[in-house]
């Protein structure tokens, strides 16, 4: 793009460069980030994220926490549940009973793909829930009780 104001439809253009880098790279799974939209295309904020915008409403990516977006992938299929619930799954899938060890938030940081902080905060709510004991420094953390699943219409 060039140095001079961008005219109307740039961000279409910009849409139409990122949507031909996902096609082009199957293993592309995170976008650019809107400062990196507007370094490499010379365009403003609102410019890259109405480009954002306009992926979106085409179904090729979806905004994540923190300002990010990924990509949606035709016919991959990805749990969007809260953290806390796909943690407490853990639970049943692996068939852990009252007293049995649990993960630590470093592993299931490293198995979600998730920060040990974000875990530590839904490890937390699962704790106030009663599925966990407190783990604290150096204690593992057991499991208390099994997790209700609660069928959703």
């Amino acid at each position: 793009m060039s140095q001079q104001a961008s005219p109307r439809g740039t961000f279409l253009k910009v849409a139409d460069a990122v949507k031909a880098k996902v096609e082009a790279d199957p293993e592309l799974t995170e976008l650019p980030s809107a400062t990196d939209l507007m370094r490499d295309y010379k365009i403003s904020r609102g410019v890259a994220l109405r480009a954002f915008s306009v992926l979106r409403k085409e179904g090729i990516a979806e905004p994540v926490p923190g300002g990010r977006w990924r990509v949606v992938r035709a016919g991959v299929q990805e749990d969007r549940r809260p953290l806390e619930e796909r943690i407490a799954d853990i639970v049943r899938d692996e068939g852990l009973e009252a007293g049995a060890p649990f993960p630590s938030a470093s592993v299931l940081a490293e198995r979600f793909g998730v920060s040990r902080p974000t875990v530590t905060k839904a490890l937390d709510k699962l704790e106030a829930a009663g599925l966990l004991t407190s783990g604290g420094q150096g204690r593992v953390r057991t499991v208390r009780a099994m997790p209700i699943r609660e069928e959703r219409s």
